[in-house]
């Protein structure tokens, strides 16, 4: 996956070059018809004077919460197949800590006048559903965590702390395409209004 990961960024930088070239014709050939220029004044402006609030999306603080839960996942080795009567009573303890943090959540979000709910009373959309990646990053830490200490694998702040940090280092290579991707999509809703 990797090798391809290259060929990927380079294709959607290409993508983005096309984008702002295929806005400049646009809108020079179809004046009338809306499509902003991304060679513009107002084109350069938006794109270089917001380049962080464009990259400051949910999108990447979900894809670093989800891989520091996938480094903790990995290092405590809830998902080896070990069947020791330490990892057995790890599991046991690991899913009755998943069943009432699932309890809880649903708690805050399926209760009359929940605290989760919207102001209207709904679920979508609600601060439940804003932070449902948030919700599932920390549940997926506090049951491997749970699990590693419980069977060994995890035996200090530091154990833990190294896993997010090891999740951090395996999802870098994701990064540069989720940002080449955000900047796509938010130049195409400049042109398109």
């Amino acid at each position: 996956m990797k090798r391809f990961l290259p060929h990927i960024a380079l294709g959607l930088v290409l993508a983005q070059l096309l984008l702002v070239l295929g806005s400049w014709v646009l809108s020079a050939a179809l004046p009338m018809s809306g499509i902003r220029s991304m060679l513009s004044g107002e084109g350069i402006r938006f794109f270089l004077g917001h380049f962080a609030d464009l990259l400051a999306t949910p999108l990447l603080v979900w894809l670093l919460l989800l891989a520091m839960a996938y480094g903790i996942v990995l290092r405590s080795g809830i998902l080896s197949g070990a069947r020791s009567f330490r990892s057995r009573r790890a599991r046991l303890i690991a899913l009755l800590f998943a069943a009432a943090y699932v309890a809880v959540v649903l708690l805050m979000a399926l209760a009359p006048h929940a605290v989760l709910l919207s102001a209207s009373g709904t679920l979508w959309p609600s601060p439940f559903s804003a932070s449902l990646v948030p919700l599932t990053a920390f549940g997926l830490v506090i049951v491997a965590a749970v699990y590693g200490i419980v069977a060994g694998t995890i035996t200090s702040l530091t154990d833990i702390y190294e896993s997010f940090v090891d999740g951090l280092r395996r999802a870098a290579v994701l990064l540069p395409i989720c940002i080449l991707l955000v900047l796509i999509c938010e130049s195409l809703y400049f042109i398109i209004p």
